[in-house]
């Protein structure tokens, strides 16, 4: 079973939410359990540094070995930083997503409906 990181909050379309020590900044990256469906990530599109995002629309897509599917915004706001390592090596997405794997930040406005890490494992088969 697929881990679930019991501090983050997480959308119902796999991605989790990290809240920064002081702020309105998040980063933003894919759950264990999208990764292990997905299977070995080998592209990510991420959206651009100071382009806006809005909570549940498509803001950029990762491309694994299985199929492409789209990387949805869980927050509405600003985007402040693109996690270059990612974007040179996608395998990290499934070494590390809660770390290294890590998508982008975000200086957020407003949130989409969040899952907490116990509600999203139930929903989708995680463990905690």
């Amino acid at each position: 079973m697929a881990k679930v990181a019991p501090e983050l909050q997480y959308s119902d379309e796999h991605e989790w939410v990290a809240r920064e020590e002081a702020g309105n900044v998040v980063s933003i990256g894919i759950s264990a359990v999208a990764t292990d469906a997905l299977g070995d990530i080998v592209y990510v599109d991420l959206p651009e540094v100071g382009s806006a995002v809005t909570a549940g629309q498509t803001c950029g897509e990762v491309e694994s070995t299985k199929s492409v599917s789209d990387l949805y915004a869980p927050v509405t706001g600003e985007v402040t930083e693109v996690n270059p390592a990612v974007v040179d090596d996608p395998a990290l997405i499934n070494s590390d997503p809660y770390g290294a794997g890590w998508l982008f930040k975000v200086a957020a406005e407003s949130e989409g409906p969040l899952l907490s890490a116990q509600e999203y494992a139930s929903k989708n088969g995680g463990e905690l």
